[in-house]
């Protein structure tokens, strides 16, 4: 029996574990999918919105790979904790697909940007998707116009759920303190701003077209961003035309907008979204030790695909900022890491070490390739470093490894969470969300994770 550990539960690990138990090329082939959290799905379960009820449903597809009789989820268990190195999973595993994702978001460089007041996207998506990591609400929902810097499809996701009723989000699995932050919530108006124009934003048009189609929100396009994008300017339609089809349904739904008459919400406690485009970010303003607003410096295209500077500039009033411009990959100790890319070296998905492949270690996901694609993408990522694996099995399938992982990691102080745990932490969710009259409702805090994934004999 070989035993191969994926480290990381999101779609990437799951994938690559569902590529290993399916190829006949190596019999025999066991995976433990571990992961920090107790929960499995990584940025399914922790990173969708909880408003976007088709992609949520993934979990059911990951699931059904969890389940397989030769894949073994092994939650709570933390590589980098209580010993368990890179060096020491090769003493448990054959081999180690490590698909750990990108954890941390990209900074600014602009001063202000550690103001009370200004947060990053990362901050706001963990604690409305109830990540045990998040801190409790400190975001300043009193005030009456917030800034999402970035027009990904992240941006897009925070500025609809601060524009969301709290009444369109009860039906969904979000905690029930952050429902009641949110029907406090005094922000009504919503600027999502980039430094391009719509035609190179990075938001999907599906997403895009979600802001427009919110019962009590109204989109309100500023023409003169617009005049500015060469796609739109271009009355021949022959620059819109050369677009990706994508870019091009963007700039056709912004220009929907343009049009607009009335920038008041379609109900006297909707909120506007403001989609801004041509500003840069420099600087973030204080008032009271806190944020007031973000300034912005106009630009425009340099004619090369990117924008320049134009010395003129705009400041935004705001008492909420949050800052939506990527995510990148954190070292993982004993593994090599490219500090500049944000990802482990590697070839093919082989880990390198030395500039030379390191028998039985590997990567996939976002950590293999950076923060990119969407969730599908991750599939054919996996299939990649699943075909390297199975390529080198002869270099590494004769290595001895410890009899019973499992037994090891308790020895060394780990409490696993396996998948009975998870159902448990399910079954908790679902009966959370009974007492409170709605569905499924995602308990918050590590505590209370564990307390239902370990305390019923989960582990």
């Amino acid at each position: 029996m070989l035993r191969i550990a994926v480290v990381g539960s999101g779609p990437s690990g799951i994938y690559a574990a569902q590529g290993l138990v399916q190829q006949t090329r190596v019999p025999n082939v066991e995976v433990h999918v571990l992961d920090r959290l107790p929960c499995p799905y990584g940025l399914v379960r922790y990173g969708v919105a909880p408003d976007h009820a088709k992609i949520k449903s993934l979990q059911s597809t990951l699931r059904t790979v969890l389940e397989h009789e030769r894949i073994t989820f092994v939650g709570h268990v933390d590589v980098g904790s209580h010993g368990l190195t890179p060096e020491r999973l090769l003493e448990l595993y054959h081999a180690v697909v490590y698909c750990v994702g990108a954890a941390r978001d990209r900074r600014l460089g602009i001063p202000g940007e550690d103001l009370p007041g200004s947060h990053s996207a990362t901050d706001f998506v963990s604690w409305y998707s109830a990540h045990p990591d998040a801190t409790p609400n400190g975001f300043a929902l009193a005030t009456g116009t917030a800034v999402v810097i970035g027009v990904g499809n992240v941006a897009v996701d925070v500025a609809r759920i601060l524009a969301r009723s709290a009444q369109e989000l009860t039906p969904t699995d979000v905690p029930q303190d952050v429902l009641d932050a949110l029907g406090r919530s005094r922000v009504r108006d919503v600027h999502m701003v980039g430094r391009r124009g719509p035609s190179q934003a990075r938001f999907t048009t599906k997403e895009l077209r979600e802001l427009g189609s919110l019962p009590s929100a109204r989109m309100v396009v500023t023409p003169a961003d617009l005049a500015l994008d060469p796609a739109y300017a271009d009355a021949s339609g022959v620059t819109a035309a050369a677009l990706p089809a994508v870019n091009r349904r963007n700039l056709d739904t912004v220009r929907t907008w343009v049009d607009e008459s009335d920038p008041a919400p379609r109900s006297p406690d909707g909120a506007r979204i403001h989609l801004r485009f041509f500003l840069r970010p420099v600087e973030f303003l204080a008032a009271d030790g806190a944020v007031a607003g973000v300034r912005f410096e106009r630009t425009t295209p340099d004619g090369l695909g990117g924008v320049q500077g134009t010395g003129a500039y705009e400041d935004i009033a705001a008492g909420l900022a949050l800052r939506a411009v990527g995510y990148r990959g954190v070292p993982l100790p004993g593994l090599p890491f490219d500090a500049d890319r944000g990802t482990v070296p590697h070839r093919g998905g082989r880990v390198l070490r030395g500039g030379k492949p390191s028998p039985g270690e590997y990567v996939a996901g976002w950590i293999k390739r950076g923060p990119t694609g969407v969730i599908g993408t991750n599939r054919p990522c996996a299939k990649e470093t699943v075909a390297s694996l199975l390529a080198d099995a002869d270099a590494w399938a004769q290595r001895s490894v410890v009899e019973d992982p499992l037994r090891e990691l308790r020895a060394s102080g780990h409490r696993p969470v396996l998948w009975a745990g998870w159902r448990a932490i399910e079954a908790a969710e679902e009966e959370l969300g009974r007492s409170l009259g709605r569905p499924s409702v995602k308990i918050t805090g590590w505590d209370g994770l564990l307390t239902a994934g370990l305390g019923r004999g989960g582990w």
